[in-house]
């Protein structure tokens, strides 16, 4: 009776094997390429504060991409030139102050690549002005990929209205990059990423 039952069972789980080892595939499949293919373009509505953290971490990551490309050559080529010329096309106003603190930190640690994540953005009032800014962790990652380490950081950064557009449009610019942020007041509104 045993081996009855041994066969019984050994003969169903061998059905069970076979018809799922030869279920085939659908005939209606669509392919990654397909799907692709026949995709739309979505509009995503995002509303201020979602845009601005957006195009914060966007901009933080642009400048200290730059930076260490910059730092990678030997700074006296035509293309070291552009480079330190389109970094300069991210701040408000700019001298050899403004990437002082930046590019020693870069260089100091041999930085090759730098990530950015969770961006905070918040405002805070100091007389009668409000001022905007960024904290953010930078991931350095030095030569074969190796990490250095992971930082906090911060940005002060100013919106420009261009007056000239009708759609209300506004220019991005930084102020003060790894600058000091001053302590958050009862009037400080943060947006979190």
């Amino acid at each position: 009776m045993k081996t009855i039952n041994n066969i019984l069972f050994l003969t169903i789980l061998l059905g069970i094997i076979v018809i799922a080892c030869n279920k085939k595939e659908e005939t209606n499949s669509v392919s990654d390429l397909e799907k692709l293919r026949n995709t739309e373009n979505i509009s995503v509505q995002m509303d201020s504060a979602q845009a601005i953290n957006a195009i914060t971490l966007q901009k933080v990551q642009d400048v200290l991409d730059l930076s260490t490309l910059y730092l990678s050559g030997n700074k006296k080529t035509e293309i070291d030139t552009a480079i330190y010329s389109k970094i300069e096309k991210y701040f408000q106003k700019s001298d050899t102050v403004t990437f002082q603190g930046l590019f020693k930190e870069l260089e100091s640690l041999k930085v090759k690549k730098v990530k950015v994540s969770n961006i905070n953005v918040f405002k805070t009032i100091k007389d009668k002005d409000t001022l905007d800014f960024a904290k953010f962790n930078v991931e350095y990652i030095g030569d074969k990929n190796k990490p250095i380490g992971s930082f906090e950081r911060s940005a002060q950064y100013t919106l420009v209205s261009k007056a000239k557009e009708k759609n209300k449009e506004f220019k991005f610019y930084f102020i003060k990059f790894y600058s000091d942020v001053p302590e958050k007041d009862s009037t400080s509104v943060g947006v979190t990423r």
